[in-house]
């Protein structure tokens, strides 16, 4: 699909979205909710740190190295030029945010060595399933959002949205972790179907196809979605969020142990592992239950 450039859409200004609005989610404290219910209190409403892992920090390099790909004329995007990139957007990631250079703390020498290195080998897998020479993307990196049942904002960033000539959308999403079994596509897939309906609902238009290229595996999976599919699936995000709401309410956050918890970072804190949550924060209850609506959606790659 070769794509024509078209005006970047941001997320709507507060004195843009209407009264009505309550709240907001993003498909990846979606899925910590779907994931684990005491992972998204933790992450949402206690806003408890995380350190940042080696994974997550390759995945953010990776997609920021693929964004600036496209700065480039389309002649120059060779392989060469990608792995060029590598090391001055790491240096500028750290300049801008200088705890990164502590996740390789009792690292081994060769650490930032081989991070480089290992962050070069995604970018070879990417040159195995795209040609971008061959590509204008119409956005990358982009803020996108829309309101649904009145009362919801939904947004997220999108890594790259391609336009073909006839206005066929193709939303595609770099994955810097293996490619899933088939059983887990349905997870993988809940991302772009999230982006799918905002596009739908903000733009008319479905896509025609939602892509996932898993870099470390060098594959790509597609899905065509259509308009009855993406009802339903605004059905269930009002109807998560119905649930977030309740458990607000309630203050009830039951953990939902997964072998996910292996990479969880709050353990010491959660029943499942012995520990105790802590105190529920003061006036979130009632007053100001919706603390997603107040943060950002993560930023691309990092939950990679």
């Amino acid at each position: 699909m070769t794509a024509e450039p078209v005006t970047t859409h941001q997320s709507p200004s507060p004195a843009q979205v209407p009264p009505t609005v309550r709240a907001s989610l993003s498909p990846s404290r979606a899925a910590d909710f779907k994931t684990c219910p005491l992972l998204y209190r933790f992450r949402s409403i206690d806003r408890l740190p995380e350190r940042t892992t080696i994974e997550q920090a390759r995945g953010t390099l990776v997609h920021a190295v693929l964004e600036r790909l496209f700065d480039l004329p389309a002649q120059s995007r060779t392989p060469a030029a990608a792995g060029d990139l590598v090391a001055p957007q790491w240096d500028r990631m750290v300049t801008e945010q200088p705890e990164l250079a502590g996740i390789f703390d009792g690292a081994e020498p060769a650490g930032p060595v081989e991070f480089l290195r290992s962050a070069a080998g995604l970018l070879e897998g990417y040159f195995a399933v795209e040609d971008p020479t061959r590509l204008e993307p119409a956005e990358r990196e982009s803020l996108i959002s829309a309101v649904v049942d009145e009362e919801l904002l939904i947004r997220g960033y999108l890594d790259r949205l391609d336009v073909a000539p006839d206005g066929a959308l193709r939303v595609v999403d770099y994955k810097t972790g293996g490619a899933p079994r088939e059983a887990f596509e349905a997870r993988a897939l809940f991302q772009l179907k999230f982006y799918a309906l905002v596009l739908w609902r903000t733009r008319g238009v479905v896509p025609r196809v939602l892509r996932l290229l898993y870099l470390r595996d060098a594959e790509v999976l597609d899905y065509t979605p259509d308009a009855e599919e993406l009802v339903r699936f605004e059905r269930t995000v009002v109807a998560l969020w119905r649930a977030i709401e309740q458990a607000t309410a309630r203050q009830d956050f039951r953990p939902r142990p997964s072998r996910l918890c292996d990479w969880c970072s709050h353990q010491a804190l959660c029943p499942s592992f012995g520990g105790t949550p802590p105190p529920f924060p003061v006036g979130v209850a009632g007053a100001d239950p919706l603390r997603d609506a107040r943060s950002s959606p993560a930023a691309p790659g990092a939950d990679d």
